[in-house]
């Protein structure tokens, strides 16, 4: 148990295991539930899982079935999810990279060795203050638009603002509507700041950081922060033309709205592929081809110690980088003026492989578990369900238990696994002092 505890990288699962059975306890008091009687364990189960892996995803409506009490824990958890990822995943990639000082470098090495307390309070400090800014900026703005716009009592207006801001930043996507945010398609007030708190939330502390540091000299950017920032918004360029072009003429989507409408709900939901959770749109009406766009992004994802999930935006750029060096018959991979180690190489091809494989099985096993689900709803949703997005077609609700439990597997996998395996892969580098002779099979 000594070593357990105090290997990051089996410390991070347990800490989050340990959250989703202590809140999936809380769920199932009958005071968080509006119907008389204890919540039953798969719902409870789902929704505390869903909270505490910040995805968003809900077998029952979150406005109806929760009495205040359950919707205070929904928040509670969402922001102990989303500030322990923060926490964790940036500890560890400075852990890793070796940032930290000669005592965290030494952890690497040694198991039991420990951080500086100076440091964790640091970086603790800064993520809480960085959490604590976004969502109070985002409270004032949503909550005071609640009250104004749509005459809610100033107490109800506050809670509302406060509810989703937690849920923007943290990329988590439970509403207090029956219909998440559908209602408010038109209304920029409303989107445009949880757009924003999700794109905040899904771009990784290391990284806001830094732009917070060096914003104004790019040229001194990591190689990682370029990746993410000029990523992120390469692909959100990307996803909001596809998706505007897609959708332009559905009627079950973006048809009836007018071209400033359409412009920002295509803009609204492409930011939700990033982890965010919300939708403006009924994502069930979506194009098969829009479907399969929204699929890919999300299991993209965002950031690196970040509130979102997928196998994150470096894995999928830097494998780019490594296909282009292969094309052009580099010897080694350069992003900028900097080499790539071939130990990084490596994770990043097994981070992204590991998530592959994770979808493919999930899908596999969903079919299995349902009848009259379709391959891409399914995929959709055990996509959405592993990069922990929380948008969904409409079917989860009315999957069985099995398919259910299907998705808090893949929600706690796909929410903990990248980091967990990523870290220990890096933290458990061994060399040989010896090399075996080379061989090269066909490949391609």
């Amino acid at each position: 148990m000594r070593r357990t505890l105090q290997h990051p990288a089996r410390l991070v699962p347990l800490a989050f295991l340990g959250a989703v059975v202590v809140g999936t306890l809380l769920m199932m008091l009958p005071a968080a539930r509006v119907e008389p009687g204890a919540t039953p364990f798969v719902t409870a189960l789902f929704t505390a899982t869903s909270a505490v892996c910040v995805t968003g995803l809900a077998v029952v409506d979150t406005a109806t079935y929760w009495t205040g009490f359950g919707q205070v824990l929904l928040t509670v958890l969402t922001q102990i999810g989303g500030f322990g990822i923060m926490a964790m995943a940036t500890l560890l990639a400075l852990l890793v990279s070796q940032r930290l000082g000669l005592r965290s470098r030494l952890m690497a090495q040694a198991e039991d060795s420990s951080l500086l307390l100076g440091d964790v309070r640091r970086v603790l400090g800064r993520i809480a203050l960085t959490m604590a800014t976004f969502e109070l900026a985002i409270t004032v703005v949503v909550g005071a638009r609640f009250w104004l716009a749509y005459d809610y009592p100033i107490g109800k207006a506050t809670w509302y603002g406060l509810f989703h801001a937690v849920q923007a930043f943290n990329n988590a996507g439970f509403a207090l509507f029956s219909d998440s945010l559908v209602g408010f398609v038109d209304d920029p007030w409303i989107c445009v700041p949880l757009a924003i708190g999700v794109i905040a939330g899904g771009i990784g502390f290391p990284v806001l950081f830094e732009l917070y540091r060096e914003i104004g000299t790019p040229s001194k950017w990591s190689t990682h922060t370029r990746l993410t920032v000029f990523g992120g918004i390469v692909l959100l360029i990307f996803g909001f033309v596809s998706l505007l072009g897609l959708e332009w003429d559905n009627p079950g989507t973006l048809g009836p709205l007018g071209v400033g409408e359409k412009i920002l709900a295509a803009f609204f939901q492409d930011t939700m592929t990033r982890s965010g959770g919300f939708n403006t749109v009924d994502v069930g009406a979506f194009h098969t081809e829009s479907l399969a766009l929204s699929t890919a992004l999300m299991f993209i994802g965002g950031g690196s110690a970040s509130t979102a999930g997928g196998i994150k935006l470096t894995t999928f750029f830097l494998l780019a980088y490594v296909i282009l060096a292969e094309l052009r018959g580099e010897p080694d991979v350069t992003i900028g003026k900097r080499r790539i180690a071939e130990s990084t190489q490596r994770q990043a091809m097994t981070v992204a492989l590991l998530g592959v494989g994770l979808v493919a099985t999930g899908t596999f096993a969903l079919l299995e578990a349902t009848t009259g689900v379709s391959f891409e709803d399914a995929l959709f949703e055990v996509t959405s369900a592993f990069a922990t997005v929380g948008l969904s077609t409409g079917i989860t609700p009315g999957l069985p238990h099995a398919g259910q439990l299907i998705l808090v597997v893949l929600m706690f996998i796909g929410r903990v696994g990248t980091i967990a395996v990523g870290s220990a892969i890096a933290l458990n580098t061994q060399r040989r002092l010896y090399r075996y002779a080379e061989e090269r099979p066909i490949v391609g």
